[in-house]
């Protein structure tokens, strides 16, 4: 048996030192976000920002940024007490956000820190919350294309709308949840994404298989018990298992190039269901 694997690359870890001010960009989830407060908390005033601003994250540590300081981050779209809500860095799919709790836990492998029964309960509901985020950005990426969500479309769109609009497409079941078994970064992070994986930052076979494997391990599966099999996945070959197309189940080998291109097919015909 070898020794932990991980899900993303040198590069990224050493790319990961978080500045402390935000940019003037807007991207998708700004845009989703405008009419609503960033952060559900008042701004903190100048003497706490100075002292934030001293602290510096990096690498692995790079995460911790978005918890020591959530109002200085534009990656930021959510903040209250028990967590941060942010934009992968290096997202995977085409929607991709990270939960970041803000326990003194936080620092633990997640095996470990999810064991304390209140920090697994509030990281559900975060997770949840997350969720119902990246359902709602599919929705407005996607929606028009969507065959499925038509009729919800056309009711919205309707000289007298119902009061009740068509549920239209299921977004939330494209979604899937859970951490790595073995982390890359310090800082507890769950991942809430989309689950077509179709990202320019999907470059490597281990990047796909951490979150089609069981190498994403669930919240439901938590806390595990001791002589949970899922412990030791993190040890396996995982990474180097064939690459299976989540969709059509087609196998690829370790033909990575050629699954991409899959993927962007798969991708296409996924969004117009």
């Amino acid at each position: 048996m070898g020794g932990p694997q991980e899900a993303i690359t040198e590069d990224e870890i050493v790319g990961m030192e978080v500045p402390n001010t935000k940019t003037n960009s807007r991207n998708a989830f700004t845009e989703l976000m405008s009419k609503k407060p960033i952060n559900s908390q008042k701004s903190p005033g100048k003497h706490h920002s100075n002292l934030k601003s001293k602290m510096v994250f990096k690498d692995r540590d790079g995460l911790g940024a978005y918890t020591a300081d959530p109002f200085a981050h534009e990656r930021v779209i959510f903040n209250n007490d028990t967590s941060v809500i942010i934009q992968d860095m290096f997202p995977k799919s085409s929607v991709h956000l990270l939960v970041l709790p803000k326990s003194e836990r936080n620092l633990l492998h997640p095996f470990v820190a999810f064991e304390d029964p209140e920090l697994l309960a509030d990281i559900k509901v975060e997770v949840e919350r997350a969720k119902k985020m990246v359902a709602n950005e599919l929705r407005r990426k996607y929606g028009k294309l969507s065959k499925s969500e038509q009729p919800r479309i056309q009711a919205r769109d309707a000289d007298e709308p119902p009061d009740v609009l068509p549920p239209g497409r299921d977004w939330m079941k494209e979604i899937i949840t859970g951490i790595h078994a073995v982390p890359s970064m310090n800082h507890l992070h769950v991942h809430v994404m989309s689950r077509e994986m179709y990202s320019d930052h999907l470059k490597r076979s281990a990047h796909y298989n951490s979150f089609h494997t069981p190498f994403l391990v669930p919240l439901e599966r938590f806390p595990l018990a001791k002589d949970d099999p899922i412990r030791l996945v993190g040890h396996g070959p995982w990474h180097t298992v064939d690459l299976v197309c989540w969709r059509c189940k087609r196998n690829f080998g370790n033909k990575m190039a050629k699954f991409k291109v899959h993927l962007a097919e798969e991708h296409d015909e996924w969004k117009r269901e």
